[in-house]
């Protein structure tokens, strides 16, 4: 959260706007006085690396009421305040936008009071809201990752890496309980990234029997020489009943059965603290400069707005949309007569369903028992067993909808049910026509409907069969050079007419055609914790500016992001080209900066940014301009940057790429397998594909088609997409500089992605 303070502050004053700290939260704004401070730029010095809040937090229940909202609204006034910036949940954010709804309600009862003037109602009239979530649960809709998951999941991973060698020697099964009580995301992504043996989250009960299923793999990993075993249970985990499952019983369970050695660790409020991660740091401080972006381009009619992370590109999304999406009500029904797989379709949608998010609603006896309200919600656990089962469980009528509109409207309004899935046979079909044809009177059949095809008579239009399937294999080649040169030689080899895909994987990010690779975000925690720590080092001393040099080859990834992470002063790059009037106008710089606010200086140089002004030339040139103010230290981080254990975005980005990647293998297999010839053959471009992050989308991309983006020479793409937060450096770093926001986002409304987009290319 630190970051995104810092952020707001600086990219505020450097748009010359009186920004304030409101501390302690709403409580803070409620009370007023000395808990509504203007603040400068120094005011956010050193907090990069500070774990929490410094501004702090604090649960206001006098700002849930109307009275807590006016007196909160009369401080704000007090100091012409239309502007905020909140960093919180969704409760948070909901509090906020309420709050902004009321606005020029509550200055109306200030000014009948006699608490401030007409002038001030019409001055102020509007209050402008931009909201970014901070929330370690990664549990808010509408953006891919929240300020702290990061943070949290180097908690937990450096916890697991931490017992692994104890847990081996002794050959031990550890059970760690991670937070998580409605979200299991921390759970499901460090049980990826570690390896974890089994993983318990709230969203996914296991099946009955899940006890003999676990002990059975526990026991078959430990027969495989495997010494070590990792459970991972969120919080909040429960079975098919509805039943907590805690890790005391996992471990009870695993001793009793298996008699293995077995110790429990709750991690706990250990989740929440630290030092941040190079990826949180980074994304608060973009999320920062887009709310003050969005802010000044805010006008009355603007709703308030979230700043969300889509891929790797910010985003504005409607406030109150992301909020209202994290849950949509789904209701299924079975009609016509019954057919075998009814109850498997319905337990499918109904768990597909809960896991997607949504609250489940089954409807009893079709159209009909849906127009009397036999209607309720339906848990994971409600239809455990179903899929053997014949007829429909949930009961079923031919009846059509026509003659019970009207009731049928009205339940959909009392229950707010915003998608309908009807499973049946020719009288499904029949009853959706009456309720598209329905929908020009009734607004509450203006929500997506789709029909499931379940009959023995085969005999619903649109449709071959009532139900279907398939399967395939893979192959994997990992540099985009070697898979070039593949694609280039099958006109000789027609052994390489196969499917092959490039995942990006490189510490230095300079691969054409993805905005991240594999091991980057690692290589960026190891700099960024170098640096904090050198930093740290000269606490107490004279003011000291250290000259850090990164890995990279000839491109600036590394210096640049860690730079913007670490808080630099400055970062020399190939791409950008600097001379010596730049140096010596950033030694005057910083040298200015000493001697006003700041005891330490950080200068990042990527290693072939220059042949002629080397480190030991900066380094030298520091240290000679800045006697008498500072002293110089120099440092060659060198190969530190590619050991140590991969970073959980980097564990969590591989995994789920390398999926994406054997899928879309899949695919291309079964579409260029020659039965005749009993082989693959595939010699089209789209057959040689390199899987990137592009903006908000993971796209296949033709390796071919990617030649002319990449500078063969110097090997790095032509065009980079972080060279836009060159000047963001810059600003937090105070210098008077331009901020290109023609890629600023826009606001938007809130898509929710089909998982089958995979085929497509894009998530």
């Amino acid at each position: 959260m630190n970051a995104a303070v810092r952020a707001v502050v600086r990219m505020g004053i450097y748009v010359e706007a009186k920004v304030y700290f409101i501390y302690e939260g709403y409580q803070g704004m409620v009370d007023g006085g000395d808990n509504i401070v203007e603040v400068s730029w120094e005011s956010v010095s050193s907090i990069l690396q500070v774990g929490g809040t410094v501004i702090g937090s604090a649960r206001c229940k006098e700002f849930r009421t109307r009275e807590g909202r006016l007196k909160a609204a009369f401080n704000l006034i007090q100091r012409g305040i239309t502007n905020l910036c909140v960093i919180g949940g969704d409760g948070s954010l909901t509090g906020a936008n309420l709050f902004r709804e009321e606005w020029s309600g509550l200055l109306e009862e200030l000014a009948q009071s006699g608490k401030i003037e007409e002038e001030a109602v019409k001055k102020y009239a509007y209050l402008n809201i931009v909201g970014m979530v901070g929330s370690i649960d990664n549990d808010f809709c509408g953006t891919d990752m929240t300020i702290g998951t990061d943070s949290a999941l180097h908690r937990i991973i450096e916890v697991v890496d931490a017992i692994m060698t104890t847990a081996q020697s002794h050959q031990r099964t550890f059970v760690l309980e991670v937070m998580g009580r409605h979200c299991g995301y921390l759970a499901l992504v460090s049980a990826l990234a570690c390896g974890a043996d089994w993983v318990f989250i709230p969203e996914y009960p296991p099946e009955e029997g899940w006890e003999d299923q676990m002990c059975v793999k526990l026991s078959e990993n430990r027969a495989r020489k495997k010494r070590l075993n990792i459970i991972i249970v969120a919080e909040g985990a429960i079975d098919s009943h509805n039943k907590s499952i805690t890790s005391e019983e996992v471990k009870d369970l695993v001793v009793q059965q298996l008699g293995f050695d077995t110790r429990v660790t709750i991690l706990g409020h250990v989740q929440r603290g630290g030092t941040p991660s190079a990826f949180d740091r980074i994304l608060a401080s973009r999320m920062g400069v887009e709310a003050v972006l969005a802010l000044l381009e805010a006008t009355a009619d603007t709703p308030a707005c979230v700043v969300s992370l889509s891929g790797n590109q910010a985003v504005r999304l409607p406030l109150m949309e992301c909020v209202q999406m994290t849950n949509f009500n789904v209701a299924v029904l079975n009609v016509g007569a019954p057919a075998a797989g009814m109850n498997a379709a319905v337990r499918s949608a109904v768990r597909v369903g809960i896991t997607e998010g949504h609250t489940m609603f089954a409807v009893t006896d079709g159209f009909e028992g849906f127009a009397n309200g036999q209607i309720k919600e339906i848990s994971w656990g409600d239809v455990g067993g179903w899929t053997g089962q014949g007829g429909s469980l949930l009961g079923t009528k031919r009846t059509l909808p026509a003659k019970y509109l009207e009731k049928i409207a009205d339940q959909m309004r009392t229950n707010n049910i915003n998608a309908l899935m009807v499973i049946g046979g020719f009288e499904a079909y029949l009853g959706l026509l009456e309720l598209s044809a329905a929908r020009e009177k009734y607004d509450e059949f203006c929500v997506p409907m789709v029909m499931v095809p379940a009959t023995v008579s085969n005999n619903v239009p649109g449709s071959d069969f009532s139900i279907g399937a398939d399967t395939a294999l893979n192959t994997i080649t990992d540099a985009y050079e070697s898979c070039l040169q593949l694609a280039e030689a099958r006109a000789r080899f027609e052994e390489f007419c196969i499917p092959i895909c490039v995942l990006p994987a490189t510490i230095s990010n300079n691969v054409p055609g993805t905005d991240l690779s594999i091991g980057a975000d690692t290589a960026l925690n190891a700099i960024v914790e170098t640096c904090d720590r050198i930093k740290q080092s000269a606490s107490g001393t004279k003011r000291r500016v250290f000259i850090i040099e990164t890995m990279g080859g000839y491109c600036g990834y590394l210096a640049n992001m860690g730079g913007l992470a670490a808080g630099a002063d400055a970062a020399y790059i190939f791409e950008e080209k600097f001379d010596i009037r730049e140096l010596q106008a950033n030694v005057e710089h910083l040298t200015e900066k000493m001697k006003t606010s700041i005891q330490r200086g950080l200068v990042l140089r990527n290693e072939n940014s220059n042949e002629n002004y080397t480190t030991d030339f900066i380094y030298q040139l520091y240290s000679e301009e800045g006697k008498g103010v500072f002293d110089c230290r120099k440092n060659v981080l060198g190969h530190m940057q590619q050991g140590g254990a991969p970073s959980p975005f980097d564990r969590n980005f591989g995994t789920k790429i390398s999926a994406k990647a054997i899928q879309w293998i899949s695919k291309k297999l079964r579409e260029t397998y020659r039965r005749g010839a009993g082989k693959v053959f595939a010699n089209t471009e789209d057959s040689v594909c390199l899987l990137g992050m592009r903006r908000r989308n993971l796209l296949f991309q033709p390796v071919v088609e990617l030649k002319d983006q990449a500078d063969f020479v110097h090997r790095i793409p032509k065009e980079q997409w972080w060279l836009k937060l060159r000047p963001l450096m810059k600003i937090l770093a105070k210098y008077k500089t331009s901020y290109d926001v023609s890629d600023s986002g826009q606001l938007e409304h809130v898509a929710r992605h089909s998982p089958k987009e995979a085929d497509t290319g894009a998530i």
